[in-house]
């Protein structure tokens, strides 16, 4: 059986990636980043990088470390609030925003994936959201064109793949990670889990036939706010 797991994914990431690529990267917080494949991208040196992702991670991790290693031009997110690295770099105009509402964020990657070059949407309309864009009127109310997103490279996190790159997901873990998957002209992704045999096709979330390289995960799952209770007294 042909198999598409590697062992080292920074020597594998490294043979694709190039300056000035448009990245785009699953997770949502810190939940279900790919973060040995964005330490990997980190290790590749590479510069001038657009990243599309729901957001850039947290100060040092996940995505942040991009911003740290000064290889971000260009963020395409819908949520940045939890990155002050971010704030600053933006703020002295070393980096390119564009906010994209979060359904929007999502459908332009569905829509990039699937083929589709661009939909009419009225989420954003009359607001800095729509500035330069066409608009549409559909029974009475003014939507907006938006363009889908097609990533020069995807990175994703599963639960679980096969060798020929089918993937499952895990709970709340799943998030961006199936649109995103879809998006990339090359998809890297990593999973907790890599199976001999094939996943029951019943169960398969993201086909193969979207996956080019397999890589096992580094383990780690950071929390990005851990909240408990505080503990009662006997």
């Amino acid at each position: 059986m042909a198999t598409k797991v590697v062992a080292d994914a920074a020597e594998a990431l490294a043979s694709c990636v190039r300056d000035g690529m448009i990245i785009a990267v699953g997770g949502f917080g810190l939940s279900g980043i790919p973060s040995r494949l964005i330490t990997a991208l980190r290790d590749s040196g590479a510069t001038g990088l657009t990243i599309v992702s729901n957001n850039m991670g947290v100060d040092g991790k996940g995505l942040g470390v991009l911003l740290e290693n000064k290889q971000v031009s260009k963020v395409m997110a819908s949520y940045v609030g939890e990155n002050k690295l971010f704030a600053q770099q933006f703020l002295n105009n070393e980096l390119e925003v564009e906010f994209v509402p979060q359904g929007t964020l999502a459908e332009r990657l569905r829509a990039g994936g699937a083929g589709i070059p661009a939909f009419y949407t009225p989420t954003g309309f009359g607001t800095p959201v729509a500035e330069g864009k066409e608009t549409m009127e559909f029974n009475g109310r003014t939507s907006i064109l938006e363009r889908g997103i097609v990533a020069d490279i995807s990175l994703v996190r599963a639960h679980e793949a096969d060798s020929e790159g089918n993937l499952r997901y895990r709970m709340t873990s799943k998030n961006f990670n199936p649109l995103v998957a879809t998006a990339g002209r090359i998809t890297f992704a990593e999973a907790e889990i890599i199976r001999e045999d094939y996943l029951d096709p019943s169960l398969v979330e993201t086909p193969g036939i979207f996956v080019q390289h397999v890589v096992k995960t580094d383990g780690i799952k950071d929390i990005e706010q851990r909240t408990v209770r505080v503990r009662q007294e006997a």
